[in-house]
């Protein structure tokens, strides 16, 4: 049962700024952390059905500002993929301890960039050319699945683009789309499992204005941060959000 009091709306407002900013300018990764913040003071389950909703609003509004400024084929591939995945969450929802999941993510989110800071400093010979298709299936599958447990998805998406080398607009871009999509896909099983509720959705209505305006900040942001600070700052929330996803699934 959710309480409308103060403790409730000094941790959702926060959180959900955090979201909305984080998707709309510098892709899913750190996103994920609303979920678990809102899990402090609500049922896991509650928590997750209450962002989803607020995580589509700011999919949509994010759209156009990146309108077909994204790589079509990557994120096709990602989408496709991500189909198993949310498929396998909705069977296993009820059976499945996300925390291994957590673990595995959390470890190769942050293995990936000691990887990368290795490269940049001539400790490891840089890869000479992306993952192939392959790796954007498995990359969507398992964005599919952690998505659909915990919206935690971030991670191997942004592993899989930051690879490829693309811009940060089009990195941008093609997360947007990406995570629209699999977001899109959550919304029937969600339902169908009884996730949301009327509390939740009471609260989305009330949460609605801040999501977009932290997606209005987070579109602001991007344009405004040069492109090596963006992929610092991207890499630095990808190790946030690993370290956070190992943290909680040991803890």
């Amino acid at each position: 049962m959710i309480q409308f009091d103060l403790m409730f709306f000094a941790v959702a407002i926060p959180a959900v700024m955090f979201a909305g900013i984080s998707k709309a300018g510098f892709g899913s990764g750190a996103a994920f952390a609303a979920t678990p913040l809102l899990a402090l003071i609500l049922p896991p389950s509650a928590a997750v059905g209450l962002m989803l909703p607020l995580l589509m609003l700011v999919d949509l509004s994010t759209l156009r500002p990146y309108w077909k400024r994204w790589d079509g084929r990557a994120a096709l591939l990602l989408i496709l993929g991500a189909v198993p995945g949310v498929i396998l969450g909705a069977l296993l929802y009820r059976m499945t301890n996300p925390d291994v999941f957590r673990f595995l993510i959390g470890t190769v989110a942050v293995t990936f960039v000691l990887y990368q800071l290795a490269m940049k400093n001539g400790l490891l010979r840089p890869r000479s050319r992306p993952f192939p298709p392959a790796g954007a299936v498995v990359a969507g599958t398992t964005a599919g699945f952690t998505s659909f447990v915990s919206h935690a998805g971030g991670p191997p998406v942004a592993i899989y683009l930051l690879s490829s080398g693309m811009g940060k607009t089009t990195f941008q871009a093609t997360t947007v789309l990406t995570f629209w999509a699999i977001n899109l896909m959550k919304f029937v099983p969600y339902a169908g499992l009884g996730i949301f509720t009327p509390e939740t959705l009471k609260a989305d209505l009330m949460l609605a204005p801040v999501a977009l305006i932290g997606a209005y900040l987070g579109v602001r942001a991007h344009h405004l941060v040069p492109e090596r600070l963006f992929f610092t700052l991207t890499y630095a929330l990808l190790l946030a959000t690993g370290s956070k996803l190992i943290w909680d699934a040991l803890s």
